[in-house]
């Protein structure tokens, strides 16, 4: 499993930005795909943006699309989320994910694609 550190979430009102950064470390040479997946109280777990490592390939969920940027940085082996226009039902606890598969427009938002999550950064969006 690939080891992954989140950072950069927090508080913000409505309208704010916020960017999430994960750096993958042992093992990160294996992540085919990285990317972001979000769980708030109650609900279940939904892909939020997924990208190609080294590549060009990106994925957003629906709810997030023009809003939201995923980005890399290969060199560091980090992965961004660019959050702009944040509403509340953007509150979540955030976790990165790495998978070793490679993924298509219907298989990267199932959970199961991926080999390694990391602990996860709360997001909190007040109205």
């Amino acid at each position: 499993q690939v080891q992954l550190l989140e950072s950069g979430g927090g508080s913000v009102e409505a309208g704010g930005s916020l960017r999430l950064s994960c750096t993958a470390g042992e093992y990160a040479y294996s992540s085919n795909y990285m990317g972001w997946f979000r769980q708030a109280p109650g609900k279940e777990r939904e892909g939020v943006a997924a990208i190609y490592i080294g590549g060009t390939v990106t994925y957003y969920a629906d709810s997030v699309k023009g809003r939201f940027t995923i980005s890399q940085d290969n060199a560091k082996h980090t992965v961004f989320l660019q959050m702009d226009s944040l509403q509340p039902e953007d509150s979540a606890m955030y976790y990165c994910v790495s998978s070793s598969l490679r993924q298509t427009p219907s298989t990267w938002l199932r959970p199961d694609e991926y080999d390694s999550w990391g602990q996860g950064t709360q997001v909190t969006v007040s109205s």
